[in-house]
């Protein structure tokens, strides 16, 4: 579970609820069906209108990553690829085709595969960064859908107002009911702007960091894979792909930020 984004959530709306209770309001006010089925219906059409199925399959699809930590283990990552490393430089590059079946990554199975063919460094460098654009691509749509949801929502919800002050004015005859009229057609407002400030917006924001973090162990792959091909031994791999290491992690530990004994520079 990522803690940040379900303790983010809950600080959010929950402040709103508490503050609403101090003001001496009834958060059952701001419970409207109505008001909910025009914001999330609305704002669910200008969505699926703007875009195509597949980008819409794999926004969903991500939301897993937005409730959930993706936890990567770059010393893993380091450590298959100074494997394949090591028998390339003992077996020559041809060993490359079978070992390419136990890669963990797809990005990492294209370039051996490409390398053990013997294609030109420039044609291996430009078929994994073309793998890597077009996830990348991918990506940025899905974190859109929900930026984009985020953009609509307010203003559904100023629809939704406006619809409610309308039946308020159909009933002027009964004064009695206007204050609460008016009250219910605020909410939808509340659910429009709330909605893309609290939950979209933020949830697009996330999207992009863990987007970020993905591409980054991209390139140290494409960069422990032309090392390969370019023959330079393990311990000289590994100590280029450990400064990745380094360079994702945020001002705590330096995990990884030189060779470690015993370890799988050594076995070169």
């Amino acid at each position: 579970m990522d803690i940040s984004t379900v303790l983010g959530l809950i600080i959010g709306i929950g402040a709103i609820l508490v503050g609403q209770i101090l003001e001496g309001g009834d958060p059952r006010s701001i419970l409207q069906i109505t008001a909910a089925f025009i914001v999330f219906g609305g704002t669910g059409g200008a969505v699926f209108v703007s875009f195509p199925v597949k980008t819409l399959k794999y926004s969903v699809i991500k939301l897993k990553d937005i409730f959930f930590e993706t936890k990567i283990r770059h010393d893993d990552i380091i450590t298959e690829i100074i494997g394949f490393a090591t028998k390339a430089r003992k077996e020559g590059v041809i060993v490359l085709e079978k070992e390419a079946r136990k890669a963990s990554d797809p990005l990492m199975k294209t370039g051996l595969e490409a390398v053990s063919d013997g294609a030109d460094p420039g044609l291996v460098r430009d078929l994994m960064e073309t793998e890597v654009t077009q996830l990348e691509e991918m990506e940025a749509g899905a974190a859109k859908v929900y930026e984009s949801a985020g953009g609509f929502s307010p203003t559904i919800g100023i629809i939704g107002a406006v619809l409610g002050l309308i039946h308020v004015m159909e009933n002027l005859a009964d004064p009695s009911s206007l204050g609460a009229g008016i009250a219910v057609a605020f909410v939808a407002t509340i659910y429009g702007v709330g909605a893309a400030n609290l939950v979209l917006i933020p949830m697009g924001t996330k999207l992009k960091f863990k987007t970020k973090q993905t591409l980054q162990v991209k390139e140290m792959i494409i960069e422990g894979i032309l090392s390969i091909q370019a023959g330079e031994s393990p311990a000289l791999i590994e100590r280029k792909l450990r400064a990745f290491v380094f360079e994702v992690n945020l001002g705590g530990s330096k995990e990884g930020a030189a060779p470690k004994e015993g370890g799988a520079a050594e076995a070169a």
